[in-house]
C-alpha cells in the first residue's frame, strides 16, 4: 500500500494547490470571501464559493483515488455534497471531468456563466503538484485497496481559511489562528473494524516564501497496521517531568477548563481553532493532549490524525464511553472508529463524534485527564 500512500500525498498536496489559488488569484478571491446574505443564502452559487472551493478539493482526491484504485470508488466519503443550484435554479452536480476544459465548462454552469473563474480553477485541478518527498521506499503493508475506505476533509477550520490571518508559525510552539490551521485531511480505515491505518495531513499555508513566491505547505504522513508502525513526525522524546499541556477550543465548557486548569495550570492550557489543527499539534508534541466534550467534530476531522496519532504510540478516543469505562483509558471499546454511521441520526449527524474525544499521544496523559473530568460531564 505504498502505492496507495504515494497517492494521497500527491492529491493532497494538488488540494492544497487549489487552496493556495482561490486565495492567490483575484477573480477567486472575491467569490471565495464574498458573504452569504438574505434568502439567497446556500441559493445563488455564487455566494457560496467557499463550499465550492470545499467540495472542488474533495471531488479531485475523490476522481485521482478512484482512477488508480476503483475498488475503493464507493468508499471514498466526504464531508460535502456535491449537488449545487445555480442561480438559474438548474440543479448540477460538481465533478471532475475527462479534461481541464471539460471541467471548466462544469464549473461555469456553476458559477454562473463566470468562465473566466471557472478556467482558472479547473487550471488548478487539473495541474500536476511537483514530486512530493516523502520516504515511503520499503514500506509494505499487507492491506488490499478492496479491504479500506477513505474520509476526506477537503478544508477543516474552513472559518481560518477564509478569514486569512496570515500569523506566523513559531518554531516549538502551538498558535490560536491563522491560515496555518486550515489542512486537508485523508484518512484511511480499514472497512471491516473501522481501525485508522493510514493518514495524511497537508497545511497549505505553513510558511510563506519570502522571496515573494507565495504560500508553501507542509505534509504529515503515518501508517498504523499491526506491527507496523511508521510516521513522518519523529516519536517525540521524553522532557523533563511537569505540567500536562492540553489545547482545547475556546468555546470548551467551563466546567471543562476549570477541571483542566486544576491539573496542568492556567499556563499549560492552551486554545487554537480548527478540530485537525488541533490534534496536528498533538501529533508534533506542541502540547500533550486535545480534549473535546461536545459531538462537535465528524470522522472527516479525525480519522487522518488518528492514525498518525497511532503511528506514534497514542490514539483519539470517545471521552464519554472513557468516562464511563472502570479503567478510563484507551481500549478497544473506547477508540474512535470510522465504518459505521449512527444509525439514529441523519445527515451528517450520522457521522459524528458524538461523545467528544480526547486525542493523546500517550496513555499515562489519557489516564491523568479522564480523572478530573468523571462526574463533570
Amino acid at each position: 500500500m505504498a502505492d496507495l500512500l504515494r497517492l494521497l500525498l500527491r492529491v493532497a498536496e494538488k488540494a492544497a494547490n487549489v487552496a493556495r489559488v482561490c486565495r492567490q488569484e483575484a477573480l477567486l478571491f472575491q467569490l471565495l470571501v464574498q458573504e452569504k446574505t438574505g434568502d439567497d443564502k446556500n441559493k445563488k452559487f455564487v455566494q457560496d464559493f467557499k463550499t465550492l472551493a470545499d467540495v472542488v478539493i474533495q471531488e479531485l482526491i475523490r476522481h485521482d483515488v478512484g482512477a488508480q484504485f476503483p475498488e475503493m470508488s464507493a468508499f471514498i466519503h466526504g464531508e460535502e455534497s456535491n449537488k449545487f443550484e445555480n442561480g438559474l435554479g438548474e440543479s448540477v452536480t460538481v465533478t471532475v471531468c475527462g479534461t481541464e476544459q471539460e471541467t471548466a465548462a462544469l464549473l461555469a454552469t456553476v458559477l454562473d456563466g463566470d468562465h473566466a473563474a471557472a478556467s482558472l480553477l479547473a487550471r488548478a485541478i487539473h495541474q500536476d503538484p511537483a514530486t512530493i518527498d516523502a520516504n515511503t521506499d520499503g514500506l509494505t503493508v499487507p492491506l488490499s485497496p478492496s479491504e479500506l475506505g477513505i474520509w476526506i476533509d477537503p478544508i477543516d477550520a474552513t472559518s481560518q481559511y477564509i478569514e486569512g490571518r496570515e500569523e506566523v508559525l513559531e518554531e516549538g510552539r502551538l498558535s490560536p489562528s491563522g491560515l496555518h490551521c486550515a489542512l486537508v485531511l485523508i484518512g484511511v480505515y480499514l472497512r471491516s473494524t473501522g481501525e485508522p491505518v493510514m493518514g495524511v495531513i497537508n497545511q497549505p499555508f505553513n510558511y510563506k516564501d519570502p522571496a515573494g513566491g507565495g504560500w508553501r505547505g507542509k505534509h504529515f504522513w503515518g501508517v498504523s497496521c499491526g506491527s507496523i508502525n511508521v510516521c513522518s513526525v519523529s516519536r517525540p522524546k521524553d522532557g523533563p517531568a511537569g505540567r500536562l499541556s492540553v489545547v482545547l477550543s475556546s468555546s470548551e465548557k467551563p466546567i471543562v477548563k476549570e477541571a483542566l486548569t486544576s491539573l496542568c495550570g492556567p499556563d499549560k492550557l492552551k486554545y487554537a481553532s480548527g478540530a485537525g489543527y488541533k490534534i496536528l499539534c498533538v501529533i508534533q508534541g506542541l502540547t500533550d493532549a486535545y480534549v473535546l466534550s461536545e459531538g462537535s467534530t465528524f470522522k472527516w476531522d479525525s480519522c487522518a490524525p488518528h492514525a498518525l496519532l497511532r503511528a506514534l504510540g497514542g490514539g483519539v478516543v470517545d471521552l464519554a464511553k472513557c468516562l464511563q469505562s472502570s479503567s478510563g483509558a484507551q481500549d478497544a471499546h473506547t477508540e474512535l472508529t470510522y465504518h459505521q454511521p449512527y444509525t439514529e441520526c441523519k445527515g451528517a449527524d450520522r457521522w459524528a463524534n458524538h461523545g467528544g474525544l480526547v486525542a493523546y499521544r500517550d496513555c499515562s496523559h489519557l489516564r491523568s485527564i479522564i480523572g478530573p473530568l468523571k462526574g463533570k460531564l
